[in-house]
């Protein structure tokens, strides 16, 4: 038997409840990297053409950055930080300007703004700090080669260096045992590769003598 002697217990209620839906908070709008692009700039493929200048403006607003996607806005902003790192008008070959620093840049600057959106996504966690070692990586051999070029992309692209900790395992008997374990089958297999290589080798021999 139901009870309607409760308010709770009316079928009202119960249909109500049965249409109820969890309160899902609100994202928050965060600010993208790629907010300082001009819409009316147009795409990286139709920037320098002639052609732009004598063409509709409904032509020019298509191909615009208002009308094109993430991809071809962050085309737009690699070229930009290109012009900031390039020493010369017509430096096309340097290290700073063929290196990842630019595209690192963007896709770390991305992977970012997603995961303060999604922060559980831990593939993408693990590419950004993928990425993140990478970029230091070549960050630390410009370093070494040209300080003053390395000072200066650091600045133009905004860009913080920090050197990778050194990293000291701590010495049990067990780690020392497995690494001489290690060392000796290395070796082993060394040797029967070696052996191999000169039983190969004395067959080209004899094959080549026959062949005389």
């Amino acid at each position: 038997s139901l009870c309607f002697s409760h308010t709770a217990c009316s079928p009202i209620f119960q249909a109500a409840r049965g249409y109820a839906r969890p309160v899902t908070k609100k994202r928050k709008d965060i600010p993208s990297h790629l907010d300082d692009l001009p819409p009316t700039m147009l795409k990286k493929d139709y920037a320098n053409l002639p052609i732009m200048n004598s063409v509709d403006d409904v032509v020019k607003r298509l191909l615009s950055l208002e009308m094109a996607s993430q991809k071809e806005k962050m085309k737009v902003k690699t070229q930009q930080l290109v012009e900031k790192v390039r020493r010369s008008p017509n430096d096309n070959g340097s290290f700073e300007v063929q290196g990842k620093f630019k595209k690192g840049r963007i896709l770390i600057r991305t992977l970012e703004e997603h995961l303060q959106r999604h922060p559980k996504d831990k593939r993408n966690r693990r590419c950004m700090l993928m990425e993140l070692d990478r970029r230091r990586k070549l960050l630390a051999y410009l370093r070494r080669v040209n300080y003053s070029t390395f000072e200066n992309t650091c600045k133009q692209l905004d860009i913080q260096y920090s050197p990778s900790q050194t990293y000291t395992r701590h010495v049990t008997k067990r780690w020392l045992v497995k690494k001489a374990l290690c060392i000796k089958v290395f070796q082993e297999k060394r040797k029967l590769k070696a052996a191999e290589r000169l039983k190969q080798r004395r067959e080209w021999q004899a094959k080549a003598r026959a062949a005389r």
